[in-house]
């Protein structure tokens, strides 16, 4: 019987399995944001603005786009995951982009045109946390490596 030490891929390092993961974590939200019962008030889910009443698992206020956002954002920590390159640059870059956007929840008033994601104050406390621990991973998982080992 013969049996192979080799199966032509490499192993995924710690930074792409967290990248994997987060992705699709991602994912599963933006599923979850369009299945009546997780998400709440779902007859008052818009396409986008602060008028959406909708508010996944009776806590963070989501749209048709927020949902979209976050299926988007899965898909990208996937599709990166494929080296440890893109896999951090997905956690670092896309960490930044979810501090800006806890930035920007705190300055747009929550009922203005501005709001048009929509966010409330439970997705900008979350929005916090996912950025400190998107570069966290990033720079954790990464540190002492090169680019050689990308």
């Amino acid at each position: 019987m013969a049996t192979h030490t080799h199966t032509g891929t490499t192993a995924r390092t710690n930074v792409q399995k967290a990248s994997m993961l987060v992705g699709a974590v991602f994912l599963l939200v933006g599923i979850l944001g369009f299945v009546p019962g997780i998400t709440g008030n779902f007859d008052q889910l818009h396409f986008a603005g602060h008028e959406s009443e909708a508010v996944l698992l009776g806590l963070f206020q989501v749209s048709v786009l927020h949902n979209i956002v976050h299926l988007l954002f899965g898909a990208a920590g996937i599709a990166l995951a494929k080296t440890a390159t893109g896999a951090k640059s997905f956690l670092l870059y896309g960490g930044i982009i979810y501090l800006v956007l806890f930035v920007y929840g705190l300055i747009v008033p929550q009922e203005s045109a501005g709001n048009f994601v929509p966010l409330n104050g439970f997705d900008n406390g979350l929005h916090l946390l996912l950025g400190v621990g998107m570069i966290a991973l990033a720079l954790i998982l990464t540190k002492g490596h090169t680019k050689a080992h990308a």
